[in-house]
């Protein structure tokens, strides 16, 4: 892997998502319009606003950017891209982390407005220092980057990607404690939910914003997170075509 060749393609992935509507829509107004909708509905039930916050800022953050990533990472598949890169000295891991760093950039920014939004804006309370809040969502953005990547190279087009939605977000929004805590579900479940990215981080998010907590506390959660993004990234070098 050579620095310069992996930034040529992070600048070039910079450059197309800034002259896509549609991505930078998705990027900034897509997430304000949702937190809006479900904090003012909220707006005369502050405790439950409080108490589900950190929660759906993970959901939000996991979603958005995995499906900013997803879509995005295809459109250069089926614009041939990819396969021009191919033919050139561009090694798996150039291409790799380069798509990584240019939609990180897009994808940190989104987290940043929906993180902002929620706590400037919205009647929502914590207890935590923000930028510990951030560096959760950071690492977790990470994650929802590598998945979005890998699930695009098993999809043919666009309606693909979100069709995995049901089959990949929606499942953790439910066994990961963010309706239900995990402790009330059965074993099962609970066992299930402990493959599951999204858990670690609404552990630590719940951690830190409603009982004050610190990134210390959550130096196992932090690890597990990380090699969900190591492994997704590394499931990704394997399954694109050479």
């Amino acid at each position: 892997m050579t620095f310069d060749r992996t930034l040529a393609i992070s600048n070039r992935v910079i450059r197309q998502i800034v002259k896509d509507h549609r991505s930078l829509a998705l990027i900034i107004v897509a997430p304000v319009v949702v937190m809006s909708l479900v904090g003012f509905s909220l707006v005369d039930q502050e405790a439950i606003l409080n108490r589900i916050a950190p929660a759906l800022l993970g959901v939000f953050v996991l979603f958005f950017t995995f499906l900013l990533t997803g879509v995005s990472f295809l459109r250069e598949r089926s614009q041939g891209t990819l396969e021009r890169l191919h033919i050139t000295p561009v090694s798996r891991a150039d291409l790799l982390v380069g798509y990584l760093f240019g939609f990180l950039l897009f994808a940190m920014l989104q987290s940043a407005v929906i993180l902002g939004y929620t706590v400037l804006i919205l009647p929502v309370s914590y207890q935590g220092d923000i930028w510990q809040v951030f560096v959760v969502l950071m690492l977790l953005t990470v994650v929802a980057v590598s998945l979005g990547i890998l699930v695009s190279t098993f999809a043919n087009n666009e309606f693909q990607v979100v069709q995995f939605i049901p089959i990949i977000i929606v499942p953790q929004i439910f066994l990961t404690g963010v309706i239900v805590p995990v402790d009330s579900m059965p074993l099962v479940l609970e066992k299930i939910s402990a493959i599951l990215p999204l858990r670690y981080a609404v552990d630590m998010l719940i951690g830190i914003m409603l009982k004050g907590g610190s990134l210390l506390d959550f130096g196992t959660e932090i690890i597990v997170l990380a090699g969900f993004g190591g492994i997704f990234l590394i499931g990704a070098s394997l399954t694109i075509r050479r």
